[in-house]
């Protein structure tokens, strides 16, 4: 059911109209993704892109897509999850360069590549109050609940990611041309096969990854086209935090920081802003204070829409909600007349948030060893979609008390 009126047991009482507004973000996109997909299928397998990237490259390549400001990861995001989960052997694996913390790069038989990032937190512990948010471990359920999350959102911004239970020995230790992570590997004193890689935060011996005694979870992520195929546009967020201890960023101290952003370019003109409030909903409610930085297709400029990436730092804590997230939101006053839509619904009884989530990661492979997010997660998204909307509310209040127009709601549905 896509509106509140339908029922699972009775006739819709949903109108053509109601039925618009409750569609995903992209609706009347899915055909055309659809059609460009499927003739690409055979030419792709058979070209030296993989089935791995037709699910995020077909549709950003071509104008008419992405013009539509929305993501197009539509119907072929299980596959792409079925495909990374089935497609087991690994021609090889290296470290991923940059970055604060291990990940490595997985190459398929099939030219596919996968971002690897490997479990180092346990679902129910929650992260250590007193570490900053930049000193956070990255969380391999973290990614793969925010790519669920992004489509019940209906942004379908973040390319597929899946869980997948791995041999440390077998698919990266014997497999791996990486000289400097092949040198890390050792056996524990309870014989667990671990490794630690080299990187700025967490890679030592007493912060190693290991298995038990061989099986590793990890989230493997499908990597974007390379660069030269599909130029990316890294872009600062203007609510970037400090990184500092004992500094405040700007729009921690400048009440009117909003007026600012938007009459700075790409935020002055388009859809830049509600696109990026999409982005700040998605962090609050998994309370993800890292996002320092968000990409874009470079040959569409300003039309198109924002990419998802890096979402390890989510889902850290469940007993706290960070309101600093919503900032942006609280101080623009701007949202999608499709997003609020969509959050409306997912308040509602028969919809929660929660229990679509729980659904949703039920279908990830590794729910069968325990579930992606724990209870107190899952509660916690309740909460804070409670708290968007009520921001949503004090927004609308605060126009309506000073003469003006509902200027709240961008209405992307005419």
């Amino acid at each position: 059911p896509l509106c509140p009126q339908e029922s699972a047991t009775g006739p819709s009482k949903c109108t053509p109209q109601d039925k618009q507004q409750f569609l995903p973000l992209g609706h009347h996109n899915t055909e055309l993704c659809t059609e460009l997909i499927e003739p690409c299928y055979s030419l792709v397998m058979t070209h030296i892109f993989s089935l791995l990237h037709l699910c995020v490259c077909v549709c950003p390549i071509n104008g008419q897509c992405v013009r539509s400001q929305h993501g197009c990861v539509v119907r072929v995001c299980s596959l792409c999850a079925l495909l990374l989960w089935k497609h087991s052997q690994y021609c090889f694996s290296v470290q991923k360069s940059g970055g604060t913390q291990l990940k490595l790069v997985m190459s398929f038989p099939n030219y596919g590549q996968a971002m690897f990032k490997p479990m180092k937190q346990e679902r129910d512990e929650e992260t250590n109050s007193d570490l900053y948010y930049f000193s956070d471990f990255e969380r391999h359920n973290a990614e793969i609940a925010a790519f669920h999350l992004d489509r019940v959102l209906g942004y379908r911004r973040i390319p597929p990611v899946v869980g997948r239970l791995v041999d440390v020995v077998k698919e990266i230790k014997d497999v791996t041309t990486d000289r400097k992570l092949a040198r890390t590997f050792f056996t524990s004193p309870v014989g667990n096969v671990c490794f630690y890689g080299q990187c700025s935060y967490y890679c030592s011996t007493e912060h190693a990854v290991c298995g038990r005694p061989r099986d590793l979870e990890a989230s493997l992520a499908v990597m974007l086209p390379d660069l030269s195929l599909a130029v990316r546009r890294s872009w600062r967020s203007p609510w970037r935090r400090s990184y500092s201890r004992s500094k405040l960023a700007k729009w921690e101290s400048e009440p009117d920081y909003c007026s600012t952003v938007t009459k700075t370019p790409p935020f002055n003109k388009g859809t830049r802003l509600v696109d990026f409030i999409d982005l700040v909903i998605l962090d609050f409610l998994m309370s993800n204070m890292d996002r320092h930085h968000y990409e874009t297709f470079e040959k569409f400029g300003n039309n198109t829409f924002l990419v998802h990436l890096d979402n390890g730092r989510a889902f850290g804590r469940h007993s706290k909600d960070e309101p600093s997230i919503l900032a942006p939101l609280e101080q623009c006053c701007r949202i999608r007349r499709t997003t609020w839509l969509r959050l409306r619904l997912l308040s509602l009884p028969q919809y929660r948030l929660s229990d679509v989530m729980r659904a949703s990661l039920s279908h990830d492979p590794l729910h069968s060893v325990a579930p992606l997010l724990s209870e107190p997660h899952l509660a916690a998204l309740d909460r804070r979609l409670k708290t968007v909307l009520e921001t949503v509310s004090r927004c609308q209040k605060r126009q309506s008390e000073d003469g003006g127009d509902d200027g709240v709601l961008y209405d992307d549905i005419a």
